[in-house]
């Protein structure tokens, strides 16, 4: 494991120490009972899974948890991603306009192509206030890659409004259900022994998706599409 593979576990274990607590000082997505009519938008680039780790996700981690809990949101294959940058948290009305859409744009087609592809190691299933994650640990050009967008979104006048709890290190992170309700223990349970035996190939980062869109990848409007070096 690298020095930054461990500061993004670290991360991670400090995260999960808020929520145990239950000090969540970062920015969360309020439930809604229907998630996919849900109105509130953002503005975000992403990356959209592709391939073998769609379907070990449908299989290993949705398919079980479904058969417990079916009351709960889980996303297609065509949906599941990892946030890349965050831009405008969601929002009804959006936090963002045309401009922001624009600007926007112009950074990442300038940016994302002069960064290497990547690879991410997803190691384990973790209980957020309103949704259930598979995160992992990453090469170190995924920082890289975040926080030039995140200064070059600046010097266009494009702050990021989501809450981190840390702002220098960035762990991969991929939502795989939306909560309707307060999980069950037999969910809980569920997720604790997945943790025991989970394991995922390497995963490669090659692209990144520009686009607004709600919570679940409702209302999607893709505004472009980079591909790494």
């Amino acid at each position: 494991m690298t020095e930054f593979q461990q500061k993004q576990k670290e991360v991670i274990a400090k995260i999960e120490e808020k929520i145990n607590n239950n000090v969540i000082d970062f920015s969360t997505v309020s439930p809604v009972q229907d998630w996919e009519t849900d109105n509130r938008i953002c503005l975000t680039g992403v990356h959209m899974l592709n391939g073998f780790i769609r379907s070990q996700i449908a299989e290993k981690v949705i398919k079980p948890l479904w058969e417990i809990s079916p009351e709960h949101y889980y996303y297609p294959n065509d949906a599941l991603h990892a946030t890349i940058k965050n831009i405008r948290v969601i929002n009804n009305p959006p936090r963002f306009n045309n401009n922001d859409i624009q600007n926007s744009k112009e950074v990442f087609a300038r940016v994302v192509p002069t960064h290497q592809t990547f690879q991410a190691f997803f190691y384990r299933l973790m209980i957020f206030p309103g949704n259930l994650s598979l995160v992992g640990t990453s090469e170190e050009e995924l920082n890289n890659l975040i926080l030039d967008l995140e200064q070059n979104l600046k010097a266009k006048g494009i702050m990021d409004d989501k809450t981190y709890v840390d702002q220098k290190t960035f762990f991969v992170n991929i939502t795989v259900a939306r909560f309707t309700k307060a999980v069950s223990q037999d969910f809980k349970q569920a997720v604790d022994e997945l943790n025991k035996s989970l394991a995922f190939a390497n995963y490669v980062f090659d692209s990144v998706t520009l686009l607004t869109c709600n919570a679940v990848f409702e209302k999607r409007n893709i505004i472009g599409v980079w591909n790494l070096k």
